[in-house]
């Protein structure tokens, strides 16, 4: 695929906004970098001149740009070659492999989040495992692509990850067959009492669109008695900003939903209702967002935008707390820049950079048997090292979670699992909407 047509794209895994390149503003030049130029000239020519072997142009010039990039923040970066693949692979959604999401930290390879009904998800891969060993090889230290490489595969064949899952003494040998990925941005189904659930797994093309079509169809299994509807964003990273507006005016019929102000002329955008779809399609619906510590991005967006308008109770756990929208911008035919170009701010003018959007009710995944060990080691935006600061100044303990026991969260894992209760999060906002009215729920004053 062709960069062109990346760019007509925006299936990207945090918030773009595409925009031109300025040939203008590229070709000025602060004259004051002159000396920071003249020192970067003068290291290329002592490496080449003295380094102890011989180095090629295109390793150091490759090596001189991810420098920049880095000194900014975590989300910017150069993409060209594997990761323009990466990036087709992304948008066409299929491919054969184990369905991970995963970033470098630190020379480790990082689980971002495990796809939903994956092999790794299936196999029990969860967000912040590190992998350590493939088929026992040690991959720390090495090529992210090369360990994405080895990682993909035939469907069918297997591969064993050798987890450290933080929290945990000794390591995880754990054995996943490959399968065919095929990423399904969004997905429903209707639960006793005539409650819709709609997931969405990614912000790509089109999610919009795919809300819209399965309201419809869990309002024709209901026979048009919907009482109540959660709206699924957990470990969802993200994805194009025009897809959280068009998801986000599915219910709200006035209003801001989201403002984007960046720096350069033609940044600072308005995004309102009204401007995508027409009026609330579930009007008079109590809905439930849920959302967690893998919800990012284009989800805290949407999040952010309901609750604001006061169009839904959000549950489950603080969001991730990217407020930053990422612009591709072109470099020759075959390589692009992802740089972050604006923060965005819901329509209070809250920014939840670092601190992300706090749940009205703060529901921990009991279900998980492993949540108390993970807890202290949940990686949000805030932990990234070079990250953008909140322009408010919010202080460290101010977004400290609430220490005190909660009576109504108490049970185990173990003592869900016997009551046959597999995702306690999506429990508890069932069993809200069902023991609730539609005025006390989301619909409140």
């Amino acid at each position: 695929m062709k960069i062109a047509a990346l760019l007509q794209s925006a299936a990207l895994v945090t918030a773009v906004a595409l925009i031109p390149t300025a040939t203008v503003s590229m070709a000025q030049v602060d004259g004051r970098a002159g000396p920071e130029f003249s020192k970067l000239f003068a290291t290329y020519q002592r490496i080449k001149a003295s380094y102890v072997e011989p180095v090629e142009d295109d390793v150091l010039v490759r090596g001189a740009i991810d420098g920049m990039l880095a000194a900014l923040d975590p989300h910017s970066g150069y993409l060209d070659g594997s990761d323009l693949q990466r990036l087709e692979t992304m948008i066409d959604g299929n491919y054969s492999g184990l369905g991970l999401s995963v970033i470098m930290e630190d020379g480790a390879v990082k689980v971002i989040s495990p796809f939903r009904g994956s092999p790794a998800d299936e196999a029990g891969i969860k967000a912040g495992d590190f992998i350590t060993h493939l088929d026992g090889d040690l991959i720390y230290g090495g090529e992210l692509d090369d360990a994405v490489a080895r990682m993909r595969g035939k469907a069918g064949t297997s591969i064993t990850l050798t987890i450290f899952r933080p929290g945990r003494d000794e390591p995880l040998e754990v054995p996943v067959t490959r399968g065919v990925i095929e990423l399904e941005p969004v997905t429903h189904a209707l639960e006793a009492g005539n409650i819709g659930v709609i997931t969405v797994n990614e912000f790509s093309a089109d999610v919009g669109a795919d809300v819209f079509k399965a309201w419809g169809a869990i309002q024709k299994e209901a026979t048009g008695r919907v009482s109540g509807l959660v709206l699924d964003l957990r470990s969802n990273p993200g994805g194009s900003l025009d897809e959280a507006v068009a998801l986000s005016d599915l219910f709200l019929d006035s209003g801001r939903i989201v403002s984007q102000r960046g720096r350069a002329r033609g940044e600072t955008l308005l995004y309102d209702a009204e401007t995508v779809f027409r009026g609330d399609m579930a009007e008079g619906v109590p809905v439930i967002v849920l959302i967690d510590a893998g919800s990012a991005s284009a989800s805290e967006i949407v999040a952010g935008a309901l609750q604001d308008h006061r169009r839904a109770l959000i549950m489950g756990d603080r969001s991730f707390g990217k407020g930053s929208v990422q612009s591709l911008l072109p470099l020759g035919t075959d390589a692009a820049l992802k740089l972050t170009t604006a923060r965005y701010f819901t329509p209070s003018g809250k920014s939840v950079q670092e601190g992300g959007i706090n749940p009205d009710i703060k529901v921990p995944q009991l279900s998980d048997p492993d949540l108390a060990l993970r807890q202290k080691y949940l990686t949000r935006e805030s932990d990234l090292r070079g990250h953008l600061i909140n322009e408010l100044g919010i202080k460290d303990e101010e977004l400290e979670d609430d220490k005190i026991d909660d009576p109504r969260f108490q049970l185990t894992a173990e003592q869900l699992e016997e009551q046959g209760v597999e995702d306690f999060q999506l429990h508890y906002a069932l069993e809200t909407l069902r023991r609730t009215t539609k005025s006390s729920v989301a619909l409140r004053d």
